[in-house]
């Protein structure tokens, strides 16, 4: 004899209070092992993968692909044994209210910090999650690959369920792509698509479903959306001016929710709270590009990539050390200025799902290569979409390198909680003088904000001109 057992949306820590259903790896029918990932999610910060609670069998899935659903409310139920279920321990602790009932209970997922006490959650509407059930097909599920029309776990049909890739990744196991059809899909079917692709579609108004991928397995590519997408718009552009239907064709809205909503929020917090200062710097920095080429013949250095922005975020850390004011935090409440004795480096980085900002955690202690790597591990994370949560709290200090977009430099906004933030412009080839001459160096352009609250223009400029200064030498690294 079984019994079902519900499994709320965890609270995966940060004061987090929802989550979209990206993808589920599991259907009704499926047996599943303790800790087996079972649902990929989109918090406000991150993509996280939740583990199974029990080792059981799926007995229906409480949500779909694209639901946003509130921390608490069930998302899964499993059937569990009278056995399973005395054995099993619920993940599923009591309010200290005593009051809720299993359905309403929110367990902190281990591992994504602690449950934020002051996050208000409302009782599960009855109509907030219809049950569905994914339809079955012989295969395994492509990564990431979700639609708004239902789940998408498949399962095959002999050998039994199957784990898919995460999101921009490879198939888990050796497991191939799911292979579908390429005939148009009915609008009950999944459609294939990559998150990029999915995204680009939604941005373009486009139906996943209206269309025939072009790719392998009838995968959908980015040229099936862009050509849907001009298909759409050619119609609107022969509908006379105020003639009926113009702005519904050539106009789209998009929900803004996930890591655009929370960006949103904390810009508009940040610069209506703390009264921003920008300066800006001009550096020649063609030693620091000659020291870069002569570690790469380094011993030390050879397998690993010194970027521009690990010189200049090591030089942030060792200017941080003399002026700390722009290391430290405003506490209105306590009225007080809190001062780090560490850096947790904030590295802004552009992703399909919108800015997120990881953090490199004791970044002063590190030296210029183990910053090297710790930069290109959180780059590559991040545009993954593989960033946890934890890893984008806390931080004291941020850089943000808008020179890999061409841009010279601009007005960084302060990360909520932080005192500076520092753009890193582009370096371009430009005349300068030196020693009295006009010659050819490397240049680039630096813009410090800061909170003056906490930084005055003495401090700001002086931690300005010290990381340009060693841009501009390296060797003064050793006066630090």
């Amino acid at each position: 004899m079984s019994q079902l057992k519900h499994f709320p949306l965890p609270d995966v820590g940060e004061g987090l209070t929802e989550a979209e259903i990206l993808n589920w790896r599991v259907g009704p029918g499926d047996a599943v092992e303790l800790n087996q990932t079972i649902v990929e999610i989109e918090t406000a910060k991150a993509s996280v993968e939740l583990p199974s609670p029990y080792a059981g069998r799926v007995g229906e899935l409480l949500a779909q692909p694209g639901q946003t659903i509130e921390v608490g409310t069930p998302i899964l139920a499993f059937e569990l044994d009278d056995q399973q279920a005395g054995a099993e321990t619920s993940p599923e602790p009591a309010e200290e209210s005593g009051e809720q009932g299993e359905d309403e209970q929110v367990a902190n997922l281990v591992g994504y910090g602690p449950r934020a006490s002051s996050a208000k959650r409302r009782p599960r509407k009855k109509n907030a999650a219809p049950t569905s059930t994914p339809q079955r097909e012989s295969g395994v599920q492509e990564g990431g690959d979700t639609a708004e029309g239902g789940p998408t776990a498949k399962r095959n049909g002999t050998n039994g369920t199957q784990r898919s890739a995460p999101a921009g990744g490879t198939a888990m196991n050796g497991s191939t792509p799911l292979r579908q059809d390429s005939s148009a899909p009915s609008s009950g079917q999944v459609p294939l698509a990559k998150p990029p692709v999915r995204k680009l579609a939604k941005d373009r108004g486009v139906d996943l479903r209206s269309l025939n991928g072009s790719g392998s397995a009838g995968v959908i590519t980015r040229e099936d959306v862009e050509q849907a997408a001009a298909g759409a718009q050619q119609p609107a552009a022969t509908v006379p001016a105020g003639g009926s239907g113009a702005s519904g064709t050539r106009e789209h809205r998009v929900p803004v929710k996930g890591v655009r909503k929370a960006t949103a929020q904390a810009m508009v917090d940040s610069a209506f709270t703390a009264p921003h200062v920008t300066e800006f710097l001009t550096v020649d920095v063609t030693p620091m590009m000659e020291f870069r080429q002569r570690l790469k013949t380094h011993p030390d250095f050879q397998d690993v990539k010194v970027t521009p922005l690990a010189v200049a975020a090591k030089a942030m850390c060792l200017a941080a050390a003399r002026t700390p004011d722009v290391n430290a935090t405003w506490d209105g409440e306590a009225g007080e200025i809190v001062y780090k004795d560490y850096v947790h480096l904030g590295v802004a980085a552009a992703t399909d799902r919108g800015l997120v900002v990881p953090k490199v955690r004791d970044a002063e202690a590190k030296s210029l290569r183990e910053l090297a790597v710790a930069l290109e591990e959180l780059t590559n994370t991040a545009r993954e979409g593989r960033t946890p949560p934890e890893a984008m709290t806390n931080g004291t200090i941020t850089i943000t390198n808008v020179g890999v977009f061409g841009v010279d430099t601009g007005t960084p906004i302060l990360n909520p909680g932080e005192s500076a933030i520092l753009a890193f412009g582009a370096i371009r080839e430009m005349p300068w003088v030196v020693d009295g001459q006009v010659v050819p160096r490397q240049v680039c352009q630096l813009a410090l904000s800061f909170d003056h609250r906490v930084v005055d223009g003495q401090q700001g400029s002086r931690f300005l001109a010290d990381v340009g200064a060693l841009l501009a030498d390296p060797g003064m690294a050793l006066t630090f």
